[in-house]
């Protein structure tokens, strides 16, 4: 079974279109004719310390707009989320917060999060970043980035993008190279890395239905998984050696820098380095060993609105009409160089090749679940894959995976 993508935005766009309906029906008396409230207020926005400079027009612009006065702090990336969760119930916390999409089953069960209300703004976003912002057929999430991996191509070694897995393998051969591909995996695996491959073969970690991801349609250990375990260990350390436990971040960078390896499978966030490093980069789908796509992983970020906000119509207001404008979307890739979530402004931003590259390769990703039951894949999924790639029996090592697995979920 392979993840529906379709069905997700199908799911949000009806959602969203009705809260939307509702929003109009019930606020009209109480809001300003911007949604927000008549009476000003206060939003204090929490972001991650290097986009500030990015919403604050916003702010000020919403602020002279409304009278709703806007508070940008700067938070610490890696605490942001659990300050977030903790401060929120005590009534300490912010109107709205900046977090990533896969943050969202921990801040729903956790009651931290009100549904926003995109109404018919859904359809002008990248379908995968409302499918992201989307959790239980809820929307609560207004997207302004999506990043996902990609291969990145040494044009002058290989001037042409593979077309299958063996092609580019061919090609890096061909090229003269002992190591045509490279990922980075590590001791304990990266199946981050290896989901596009995982996916060719109609393996998604979990099935979907009409709400999104389902928790309890676990397809890790399907056929297709099976088969990919044994196409990986073929080429793993026993087999062709293309996968190696022993090649981390820094290897494969450096062989990627270094031209001994035509082709890094990687994100947007080492391409300044290539760069930087005189390669001539282009950016490649991910070649399938099947004739099915191989979708990544997309990781979607976003703003939420808190659950205690006393301020939620203007919250709702100042996301959707000034967060989601081309305008400040642009401003946040140029604090980021993250493709933009809503459509005109990725469009506009892809006129760098390198960003339509990812944007490409974006079209085929799929969001990484949200859902809770994921924290159970994670505790076995790299350590089965790296266990295959060492050598291990893959067929017996991936049924261990997904019987652990489905354990874990079914102890919670």
């Amino acid at each position: 079974m392979r993840v529906n993508k379709k069905l997700f935005a199908a799911g949000a766009v009806a959602v969203v279109a009705t809260l939307g309906l509702a929003s109009c029906a019930s606020g009209d008396a109480d809001n300003g004719e911007n949604g927000a409230s008549g009476e000003g207020g206060t939003l204090t926005v929490w972001v991650d310390a290097e986009r500030v400079d990015a919403v604050q027009g916003a702010a000020d612009a919403y602020a002279e707009e409304t009278g709703v006065e806007v508070e940008i702090v700067g938070k610490d990336n890696a605490t942001i989320k659990d300050d977030f969760i903790q401060q929120v119930p005590t009534g300490e916390g912010p109107d709205i917060t900046m977090g990533a999409h896969d943050w969202l089953g921990e801040l729903s069960t956790n009651g931290v999060v009100a549904p926003l209300e995109l109404g018919d703004s859904a359809g002008d976003y990248l379908d995968v970043a409302i499918n992201a912002a989307t959790y239980e057929g809820t929307v609560y999430m207004l997207p302004y980035a999506v990043e996902n991996i990609a291969v990145l191509r040494n044009a002058d070694l290989v001037p042409e993008a593979a077309t299958s897995w063996d092609d580019m393998i061919k090609k890096g051969n061909d090229a003269g190279l002992d190591q045509p591909f490279v990922v980075e995996q590590g001791a304990e695996g990266n199946p981050y890395h290896l989901y596009p491959f995982q996916t060719a073969f109609g393996a998604p970690v979990f099935g979907t239905n009409d709400e999104g991801y389902d928790p309890t349609d676990l397809q890790l250990g399907n056929e297709g998984g099976i088969e990919f375990a044994k196409w990986l260990g073929a080429h793993g350390k026993t087999g062709t050696g293309h996968f190696n436990t022993d090649v981390d971040a820094d290897i494969a960078k450096q062989a990627f820098l270094d031209g001994t390896a035509a082709f890094w499978l990687t994100g947007p966030w080492n391409v300044g380095a290539a760069v930087d490093g005189g390669v001539n980069v282009a950016i490649d789908k991910v070649p399938s060993p099947t004739g099915d796509p191989a979708s990544p992983f997309a990781g979607v970020k976003g703003f939420f609105v808190s659950s205690e906000s006393e301020n939620k119509v203007a919250a709702n207001d100042f996301l959707v009409n000034y967060i989601g404008t081309e305008e400040v979307q642009l401003e946040l890739f140029e604090a980021g160089n993250i493709l933009p979530a809503l459509s005109s402004a990725a469009e506009t931003a892809s006129s760098d090749p390198i960003i339509e590259g990812f944007a490409a390769v974006g079209e085929e990703a799929v969001p990484m679940p949200a859902i809770p039951a994921m924290g159970s894949v994670w505790q076995y999924w790299g350590i089965a894959e790296a266990s295959i790639i060492n050598g291990e029996d893959p067929v017996a090592t991936w049924e261990k995976l997904a019987a652990d697995v489905q354990a874990a979920i079914d102890a919670k």
